[in-house]
């Protein structure tokens, strides 16, 4: 498990240009079954996208995609965490 986060590194006016392609992006890898959850960070500086890979190579090749991370709107921050704790069995057997 991987959490990906964004710090916008261009003005939001920047941002905004890419952000429906942004979301295109998100939406492939929800689709796929790469993603788990993502969002803005408040205040808007950047975003959070948590991601389900099997190793730091797969979510580079997934970042890659990113038209924040081609346009060089954001810089990425990767966490690697094996969770350990859930809030119910069903979110449990769904991550691992």
């Amino acid at each position: 498990m991987f959490i990906a986060i964004l710090t916008y590194k261009k003005p939001l006016s920047e941002v905004d240009n890419y952000l429906s392609a942004h979301r295109e992006y998100l939406a492939k890898h929800y689709a796929i079954g790469d993603f788990i959850t993502s969002g803005p960070q408040i205040p808007r500086i950047g975003g959070v996208i948590m991601i389900k890979a099997n190793n730091r190579e797969a979510v580079d090749a997934i970042i890659s995609e990113d038209p924040f991370y081609i346009n060089g709107i954001a810089d990425y921050q990767i966490v690697k965490f094996s969770p350990t704790m859930f809030a119910n069995d069903s979110l449990k057997s769904f991550l691992e």
